[in-house]
């Protein structure tokens, strides 16, 4: 038996950095978004633990334990005392290192499917995500929700408001660390996040110096008819844009750079 499980691409409606936690990280207030569409993982029982990985950007990433993925599920297995395997294939449709989650994505998608493969209890997984990354908490959950601490500290909210917004998602072809992209960070807290669309991301400065292209991306979403909303994703460089309707995305689907990589998509 395959059980498959998709790991939605993360969407940051509004990120602001407040400052920085005892522990190092910096502390953030966050609404987290997620699409229909993103990466998605099939799990097998076998022996031991493997993991293969296809899709546009398997190569980009690395297939053995320094994969989120095999590392969500050794900690799970640890965690839970499971002494059973898994057969684990990702397909990467997502870029790596641009925003929207796609590491983290998948080790909630690892910690969900590994839960149902295993029969063991949801809650283990929810105690375990944490140590594998600030996003994976959000990601487990895949829904819309405000992050703050590091943004691990989750608050579900309504999301019916959003639910089937059609979205645009454009990255450069840039990659980005975050870790760089907070080395940034000039340090100022420019206030609380209340209303998302009156918010701001903090870190659209910070990354458009190392990745001065952002800007493009963000000027050009903009311009299509129906673009009702744009912001930067997390620390980049993914972009996106919220539209009136299908349609209108879909034309400013088909007319983005080729150089670009775009996913036309919606929010869940």
């Amino acid at each position: 038996m395959i059980l498959s499980e998709p790991a939605p691409a993360k969407l940051n409606l509004a990120l602001h950095v407040r400052g920085k936690l005892p522990d190092g990280r910096h502390s953030i207030e966050t609404i987290f978004a997620f699409c229909t569409d993103g990466d998605r993982l099939q799990v097998e029982q076998a022996d031991g633990l493997s993991l293969v990985i296809d899709g546009p950007f398997a190569d980009q990433l690395p297939p053995g334990d320094e994969n989120l993925v095999m590392r969500a599920a050794t900690v799970l297995a640890a965690a839970a005392g499971v002494k059973e395997g898994a057969r684990l294939r990702l397909t990467k449709q997502l870029p790596i290192a641009s925003g929207i989650g796609g590491g983290s994505a998948d080790a909630g998608a690892a910690l969900r499917l590994l839960t149902r493969l295993w029969g063991i209890d949801p809650a283990i997984a929810s105690k375990v995500a944490g140590g594998l990354g600030a996003d994976v908490p959000a990601c487990l959950m895949s829904m819309t929700a405000r992050g703050e601490g590091a943004g691990d500290r989750l608050e579900l909210i309504d999301h019916t408001w959003i639910r089937g917004t059609p979205t645009l998602l454009v990255n450069p072809g840039a990659a980005l660390s975050t870790a760089e992209v907070f080395a940034e960070w000039d340090g100022i807290d420019c206030g609380a996040l209340d209303d998302w669309r009156q918010g701001r991301n903090d870190l659209e400065g910070p990354a458009r110096t190392l990745v001065p292209a952002i800007g493009d991306v963000l000027d050009w979403l903009k311009e299509p008819e129906g673009a009702n909303f744009v912001r930067m994703s997390g620390s980049g460089a993914t972009c996106f844009a919220l539209f009136d309707d299908e349609g209108q995305r879909d034309e400013a689907a088909a007319a983005c750079p080729p150089d670009w990589w775009h996913l036309a998509t919606f929010l869940r």
